[in-house]
C-alpha cells in the first residue's frame, strides 16, 4: 500500500513538474536584422530579436538580458566580453539595437538572451550568432576585373555571339583551415566555383540595383570546399541587368539609355583563417586569367545559348588564358546583400510531352511558374535543341509565347538586330558525349509550356524538368476554407507571387520584369501575410530611394527603367506609383515593427512631398495611370488627387511618430485643404463621387471622403454599382485592393464573398474555369498581349486573412492585434495562421447547425481583442461562460486575452 501511495504521489509530482515546465517561457527564432544566423552583415549596430513560446496563458516578457562575445567559449561560460546588458526592464523583443563594443569586420559574434516572465522568473538562455563582413569600404582589397572586350558601337552587334568570360586562379592553402569565406560582388550575374563545385545554392546573383548607386555583395562559407594544397577558383559572368540588349520596349524604350551599363565585372575576396589564428586573403586582380566559356549568348529576356562543344566552364582547370583587366567598376557603393537569395525551390516534372508536328514537341508542366527548363539529352555532336517558353498553347498545340514577349516586341519594332518577335528561348548545342544535362544559368522565364525543337528522337517526361525559381522568402501564413474555389484562388495567388519574387517584386516575370510602385502598393500587404517580406522589402525601399529624382519625385519603377507615364515631371512616376514608396515604409513599420525605416527615409520623403506640393494645381492633380485595367472608365483626376491626399496623410503620420510637431501640424493643415478640394471638385451629391463607377465609389469610401451623413448614401451607390454588374468586379489594380477593405469595414462580407466566388466573367473564378494556374493581368482572357502571371489582382488574398480569418494588427509588429472573423453562410469553416515577429497567430472557425466555434492562438508577449460573431449573449470561452468587454456591438462580443489558445462558441444562425 505504501509503495502504491508513493508511486501515486510521484506521478502527481511529475505531472505537476511537466505542467510547470510547459508553462515556462522558451525562446526560439533568434534573429539579427530579421534573419536567423546571418553571415556577412555590414551594419555596425545590428538589431536583435526573438520569439517566446509557452503553453501557459497570459505569458509576457517583463525584462530581458543579452550577452555577446567574439569567443564562443566566453558565452558558454556566461561572460559577455563585448556586451552584457544586465537585466533590462522591457517587454520589447524585436529591434533591440546592439549597443556593445564596436564590432569588427570579418568576425563571428556569439550572443545569447534570456527573458523574465510576468512574475520575474527567468527563462533558460538561448544562443545564436551573426557574422560581419566589410564594415567599412576600406576593408575591401579586391579589384574589379573584366574581360576587356569592347562594348559594340552598333545596336545589331549586341545580338552576335559573345561567349561569357570564365576567370580562374590557383589558390594555395598552406595550413589547416579553421574557416574560409568568399565575399563577392558583381555587375552582371556571377557564379563562383571551387575545384569544379559550385559555391552556394543561389541563382542569378547579384540582385538587380542601380549599379551607379549601389552594388550588393554576398558572403559564402567555403570552409568545406577548400582543401589543403592547390585549389582552383573560377568565376563565371553573365550579362544580367548590367549589359542588357538594346531592345526597344514597346518600340521606343531602350534599357541601355537608362540603366548603368558596362561589360560584366566581378570583385571577390577569398579570406582564409587558419587554425593557428593567421589569415590569408586571395583577391581578384590582374593575376587572374580568363577564357571564353560555353555560354555564347545570354540575356534576361531573350534567353541563353549554351555550346557544350566549348567545354564546360573549366572551373577545375589551372589558370590559363588571358590576363584579367582591372577596371574601376560600377560607381555604386558596396553593400552586403541581406535580401533572401533566389533559389530553385521546386523541380517540376511535365504532366505530358506531346508531338505537335514538324519535329516539334511540347512539354506541359501542369502549371505556370517562373524559372527555366532543364534537359537530359543524348544527341549527336553539334545538334541544336531549342526551347521556346510560353504561358499558353495555340489551337494546333504549339506553344503560344505571345503573352510573355519581351516589351511587346512583336512586329519588328525592337530596334536594329532585335528578333522580329522577342520570344523567350534557350538553345543548347550538344557535344555528343553521352547523356548531357543542362539548364540555363543567366536568365529566367515565365511559362507553363516548353516547345522543343531539334530533339533527336522523341523526348519523354523523364527528359525535361521545370526548375521553379524565386527569392527564398520564408512562408509566413496559410489559409484554407471549405470552398474549393477559394482554395484554388489562393493557390494561384501564391504561385503568382512566387513567380514575381526575384530581386524585385515584378509586375510580370516575362514581358517586363520591372518593380512597379503601383503594383507594390496594391499587393504588399497580401505578400506580407503570406511570406516573410521584411528583408526583401528593405531592399526594394532602398531601390526607390536610390532612384529618387533630382527634384524629389519618386520613379514609376525601381530600379528606374525610363518609364514615367503621366507623372508630374522630372521623369517621376504617376502619383499612384509614387505612393508605393511611403506606403511601403508604413507597412514595414506595421507588419514588422521597423521604425528605423521611418527615421532613415523621412528626409527623402520630405523632398518628395515638397515636389508634389509644388506640382499640384489648387491642391488637386488631374493626370495619372489611375485604376489600371478597370473595365469601366477610369476616374483619373479623382484617383490622382486622392493619391496626393494619401501622400500627405502618410507624411503627417510619420512626422507624428518622429515627434516632429511642427511638421505634423503643417502637413495636417495641407491634408484638410486637399480633402476639401477633392470633395468640392468630385462630389456630385446623393452619395455619388465622380463617374459613379465601382472604382470611384470605392476610392471615395477607402479614403473616407463622405461624412457620416453622406457615407450611407455613398455606400448604397457602391452597392448599386455592383448590383448593375450582377455583383461582379469591374475594378482595376487599386480599387480591387480597396474593395475588400471597404466591405470589411462596413461588415458586408456576404457581398465580398459573392463577388470573390463568381465563376463567370469577370472574376477570379472565371480565370480558374479557364484553366488558369496563376492570376492574370486582366479580367479578360488574353492569348496575345497581357500577362497570365501578374500579381496585382492577387490582392484578394488579403481578404482571406483580414476578413475570413479576421487577423488584423492594432500595434506595430502585431504586438497587439484583433481577431474578427467575418463568416459567410456558404462557408462551413476557415482556418489558417499568420506568423508575426512575436510568433504565430492562429484563427480557426467552424459554423455548423447554427453553432459558431472559433479557436484562436495568441503568441507570448502579445495581446488580442477577439471579436466573436454571435447573436446570443451566452458565449462560452474554453467551455465556461465568458465576460465580454464594454463596447460590444450587436453582432460581435469582444474579449481581451493574453497569450495562449482559446476556444469560443456561441449561437449564430445562418
Amino acid at each position: 500500500m505504501k509503495i502504491r501511495t508513493r508511486f501515486f504521489y510521484t506521478i502527481v509530482l511529475l505531472c505537476a513538474f511537466s505542467l510547470l515546465q510547459a508553462q515556462e517561457i522558451k525562446l526560439t527564432k533568434l534573429t539579427c536584422e530579421y534573419a536567423e544566423t546571418p553571415m556577412g552583415i555590414d551594419i555596425s549596430r545590428p538589431r536583435l530579436g526573438w520569439q517566446s513560446i509557452s503553453e501557459g496563458k497570459n505569458k509576457t516578457q517583463s525584462a530581458y538580458e543579452i550577452m555577446a562575445s567574439d569567443r564562443q567559449g566566453m558565452i558558454e561560460k556566461g561572460r559577455g566580453t563585448i556586451w552584457s546588458t544586465g537585466k533590462v526592464q522591457s517587454d520589447n523583443s524585436i529591434c533591440i539595437i546592439f549597443n556593445g563594443a564596436a564590432l569588427k569586420s570579418f568576425t563571428k559574434y556569439y550572443w545569447k538572451v534570456r527573458v523574465y516572465d510576468e512574475k520575474g522568473k527567468p527563462s533558460a538562455w538561448s544562443s545564436s550568432w551573426f557574422e560581419t563582413a566589410m564594415l567599412a569600404p576600406a576593408d575591401w582589397q579586391a579589384r574589379w576585373i573584366t574581360d576587356g572586350k569592347r562594348i559594340p558601337e552598333r545596336d545589331e552587334d549586341f545580338y552576335k555571339d559573345d561567349p561569357m568570360p570564365v576567370f580562374r586562379k590557383q589558390i594555395l592553402v598552406k595550413k589547416a583551415i579553421r574557416s574560409a569565406r568568399l565575399y563577392i560582388a558583381g555587375a552582371g550575374y556571377f557564379e563562383a566555383y571551387l575545384n569544379g563545385e559550385k559555391i552556394g545554392t543561389d541563382q542569378l546573383a547579384p540582385a538587380w540595383t542601380n549599379f551607379d548607386k549601389r552594388v550588393l555583395y554576398r558572403t559564402y562559407d567555403i570552409t568545406n570546399q577548400l582543401r589543403r594544397g592547390e585549389n582552383t577558383g573560377a568565376l563565371l559572368l553573365g550579362n544580367g541587368w548590367y549589359n542588357p540588349l538594346p531592345l526597344r520596349f514597346w518600340g521606343r524604350y531602350n534599357l541601355r539609355d537608362v540603366l548603368a551599363t558596362g561589360r560584366p565585372t566581378v570583385k571577390a575576396e577569398y579570406r582564409i583563417t587558419y587554425t593557428d589564428g593567421s589569415t590569408e586573403t586571395v583577391i581578384t586582380d590582374a593575376s587572374w586569367k580568363w577564357t571564353s566559356g560555353p555560354v555564347v549568348r545570354n540575356n534576361v529576356y531573350l534567353g541563353e545559348t549554351f555550346d557544350n562543344n566549348r567545354g564546360m566552364t573549366g572551373a577545375s582547370l589551372p589558370d590559363v588564358g588571358n590576363n584579367a583587366i582591372v577596371v574601376t567598376g560600377p560607381k555604386g557603393r558596396l553593400e552586403a546583400d541581406l535580401q533572401p537569395p533566389i533559389r530553385v525551390k521546386r523541380v517540376a516534372k511535365p504532366i505530358a510531352v506531346r508531338a505537335v508536328g514538324n519535329g516539334k514537341y511540347v512539354a506541359d508542366m501542369g502549371e505556370n511558374f517562373a524559372g527555366v527548363a532543364q534537359i537530359h539529352v543524348k544527341a549527336p555532336k553539334g545538334s541544336r535543341i531549342t526551347l521556346r517558353y510560353g504561358e499558353d498553347i495555340n489551337k494546333d498545340g504549339t506553344v503560344n509565347g505571345m503573352t510573355a514577349v519581351a516589351g511587346q516586341i512583336k512586329h519588328g519594332n525592337g530596334g536594329p538586330g532585335a528578333p522580329e518577335i522577342a520570344f523567350q528561348e534557350d538553345h543548347f548545342i550538344a557535344a555528343g558525349s553521352g547523356i548531357e544535362s543542362w539548364h540555363p544559368r543567366f536568365t529566367f522565364h515565365v511559362f507553363r509550356y516548353v516547345e522543343i525543337t531539334g530533339w533527336p528522337g522523341v523526348p519523354t517526361t523523364a527528359d525535361i524538368e521545370g526548375l521553379q525559381m524565386n527569392a527564398d522568402v520564408p512562408v509566413a501564413g496559410q489559409f484554407i476554407c471549405s470552398n474549393p474555389l477559394l482554395n484554388k484562388i489562393q493557390d494561384n495567388v501564391l504561385r503568382t507571387f512566387k513567380s514575381n519574387l526575384f530581386s524585385v517584386q515584378s509586375d510580370c516575370a516575362g514581358r517586363e520584369k520591372f518593380g512597379y510602385g503601383g503594383d507594390l502598393f496594391c499587393t504588399l500587404e497580401s505578400f506580407s501575410y503570406n511570406f516573410g517580406m521584411h528583408n526583401f522589402y528593405r531592399k526594394s525601399l532602398q531601390d526607390f530611394a536610390d532612384d529618387q529624382r533630382p527634384l524629389g519625385g519618386i520613379t514609376e519603377t525601381a530600379p528606374f527603367v525610363g518609364l514615367y507615364d503621366k507623372g508630374p515631371g522630372d521623369q517621376s512616376g504617376p502619383l499612384g506609383w509614387q505612393l508605393g514608396y511611403p506606403y511601403l515604409i508604413k507597412k514595414l513599420y506595421e507588419f514588422y515593427g521597423d521604425k528605423e525605416v521611418i527615421e532613415r527615409y523621412y528626409p527623402s520623403l520630405t523632398r518628395q512631398i515638397r515636389f508634389l506640393i509644388d506640382s499640384a494645381k489648387d491642391n488637386l492633380y488631374y493626370h495619372d495611370i489611375s485604376d489600371h485595367e478597370s473595365l469601366d472608365e477610369k476616374p483619373e483626376a479623382l484617383t490622382a488627387s486622392l493619391f496626393y491626399y494619401h501622400h500627405m496623410q502618410l507624411i503627417k503620420e510619420f512626422a507624428g511618430l518622429l515627434d516632429k510637431k511642427e511638421d505634423a501640424a503643417r502637413y495636417a493643415a495641407l491634408e484638410e485643404k486637399i480633402k476639401a478640394a477633392i470633395v468640392k471638385k468630385f462630389y456630385k451629391g446623393n452619395g455619388v463621387f465622380d463617374n459613379n463607377t465601382e472604382s470611384a465609389q470605392l476610392f471615395s469610401l477607402w479614403y473616407a471622403l463622405p461624412d457620416e451623413k453622406e457615407k450611407r448614401l455613398t455606400t448604397q451607390q457602391l452597392i448599386n454599382a455592383f448590383s448593375k454588374k450582377n455583383n461582379h468586379v469591374s475594378t482595376g489594380i487599386f480599387s480591387t485592393k480597396m474593395l475588400f477593405d471597404v466591405l470589411r469595414n462596413m461588415d458586408k462580407n456576404e457581398l465580398a464573398y459573392t463577388i470573390a466566388n463568381q465563376q463567370d466573367f469577370p472574376g477570379w473564378g472565371y480565370m480558374v474555369e479557364k484553366g488558369a494556374t496563376t492570376i492574370w493581368e486582366t479580367w479578360k482572357y488574353s492569348d496575345n498581349t497581357y500577362s497570365q502571371n501578374h500579381p496585382m489582382f492577387g490582392s484578394v488574398t488579403e481578404w482571406f486573412y483580414r476578413s475570413l480569418l479576421g487577423i488584423n494588427s492594432t500595434a506595430p509588429g502585431f504586438k497587439a492585434f484583433r481577431i474578427q472573423p467575418q463568416p459567410v453562410r456558404s462557408l462551413q469553416f476557415a482556418k489558417g495562421y499568420y506568423e508575426t515577429p512575436y510568433g504565430k497567430i492562429g484563427s480557426n472557425w467552424q459554423w455548423k447547425n447554427n453553432l459558431f466555434t472559433l479557436t484562436v492562438t495568441v503568441p507570448v508577449n502579445t495581446t488580442a481583442v477577439i471579436w466573436m460573431p454571435s447573436d446570443d449573449a451566452g458565449i462560452l470561452v474554453n467551455g465556461k461562460r465568458g465576460k465580454d468587454n464594454p463596447g460590444t456591438s450587436r453582432h460581435y462580443k469582444k474579449y481581451t486575452v493574453g497569450s495562449g489558445s482559446y476556444t469560443f462558441s456561441s449561437s449564430l444562425h445562418k
